[in-house]
């Protein structure tokens, strides 16, 4: 089992709402920490996120650096 799983909300196939769900319905992986990393800004996907149970939201970042202390961050966990 991962010990993280890094989510984007904006999947070809499947929401990234959908798999946190699905996540979080299942015995096996509902205690892993969900990070959901995503370009949208929009105060409902930020809530919707929480509510489906998501330990944290990140909009990704653009630029190397950006995205190098998010990958940093995400030791934490």
């Amino acid at each position: 089992m991962p010990g993280l799983i890094l989510l984007d909300l904006k999947m070809p196939r499947v929401s990234g709402a959908e798999v946190q769900l699905q996540a979080k319905a299942d015995s096996r992986t509902r205690r892993i920490p969900v990070v959901v990393m995503t370009s949208s800004r929009a105060k409902s996907d930020i809530l919707r996120s929480y509510d489906l149970g998501a330990s944290s939201y990140v909009v990704k970042p653009v630029d190397f650096d950006g995205i190098s202390d998010v990958a940093k961050q995400a030791g934490f966990y």
